[in-house]
Order: C-alpha cells, then structure tokens, then sequence
C-alpha cells in the first residue's frame, strides 16, 4: 500500500518499499521509441493515420473533406512506387505513436532552400496527441537523422508556430545550434520558415 510508505522530511524514501515503489514507478515512465518502415501490405495503417494527421493540422493548412467525408492524400501509393521515399512508422513501447514521410536525395531544383546536390526532406510528421511533450517527437527525429546521414531540410507552414517551435528546438538540440540556413519564404514555392542543416 502506498499510504505506508516511510517517507523522511526531505522527501527521500526511508525504507525498502519506497524504494521498490520508486523503482517500479521510474520504469513505468520508461518509453522505448522505436522506427519502422511501414510495408506496402500495411498501406491501410498508414491511410488511417494520415486522416488523424491532416484533421489535426487542418486548422492550420486549411484541408477539407471530400465528398466521402475523408481527407485526400494524393501521394499515398507513392511511398512504394517511388523508391527515393521512405514510409516510416513510429512507435512508443510496440504501440503506434505516428509517422514520418521521408524523400531521400532530393535534386536541389526541387527543395526549397537548400543548396547541397542532394537533401533529405520529411515530407510530413505526425505524433498523437497522447504521445506529445513527451520528448517522442524528438526522439524520433533523433534517430531519422542518424539512420538518414546527410543534409536535411525541414519545412513549416507559415500558420504553424507549434511545428515550427518544435523543429527549431529538435534540430538546434540535435546540431548544438549549426542551424546551416533558416529563412522564412513568401512567394509562390512555399509560404512559412525553412530549416537547412547537416546530420
């Protein structure tokens, strides 16, 4: 029972049950992250998940429904066809936490702002809400960025402060602040902030 707990003045655990009770507590706040990539079999889960995530951020880039009530995803079949994507699923202890859309070697006539031959690029990013300010997004990203090696760049749209607070904070995190370039564009390529650097 927790009520019998020994607990001195200054709040550290005076006997062998407290401390078990605190040891069972600290592996219970323990969160395994791990990546996978979602094969074409599992196309559905992945379907399921984007819907979470464009109603989730349709406050923010305005997405609609379709007449079926569903919100479009144009490239869905393109993860497997096009073999410079990779389709990744994120997971928190076995269970499903998000995703991750990656284009790898992206020509740079086709990225925003980077200027390297070739550029990563995450397409799209989507943690449950669950599963937030929890330190999983950015565990995630930590671990695209060193099984991914190479220069990245990382988009937001202008409206989303969120997602810009937290790619800022990632990558300044992940790089030790060399941030290789960041520029807010207005113009018909893109309308938000832009974030370049090397992992």
């Amino acid at each position: 029972m927790i009520d019998n707990l020994s607990v001195s003045s200054m709040g550290k655990c005076t006997n062998r049950m407290c401390k078990s009770y605190s040891n069972l507590k600290r592996r219970r706040l323990q969160v395994e992250v791990t990546l996978q990539s979602i094969a074409y079999e599992d196309k559905q889960i992945l379907s399921q998940l984007i819907q979470l995530y464009r109603y989730d951020s349709s406050e923010f880039d305005a997405h609609t429904l379709n007449k079926h009530g569903l919100y479009s995803y144009k490239y869905l079949d393109h993860q497997w066809t096009e073999n410079y994507r990779r389709p990744i699923l994120i997971k928190v202890n076995g269970e499903i936490a998000g995703f991750a859309l990656l284009i790898l070697d992206v020509p740079k006539s086709y990225v925003k702002l980077s200027s390297e031959e070739k550029t990563n690029v995450i397409s799209d990013f989507f943690i449950m809400r669950k599963y937030r300010r929890k330190g999983i997004g950015k565990k995630a990203a930590f671990s695209l960025f060193k099984q991914f090696k190479g220069v990245w760049e990382v988009k937001q749209t202008h409206s989303n402060k969120n997602a810009y607070e937290f790619w800022k904070k990632v990558i300044t995190a992940y790089t030790g602040n060399n941030i290789l370039k960041e520029k807010i564009l207005h113009n018909e390529v893109w309308q938000g902030p832009i974030l370049v650097f090397k992992s």
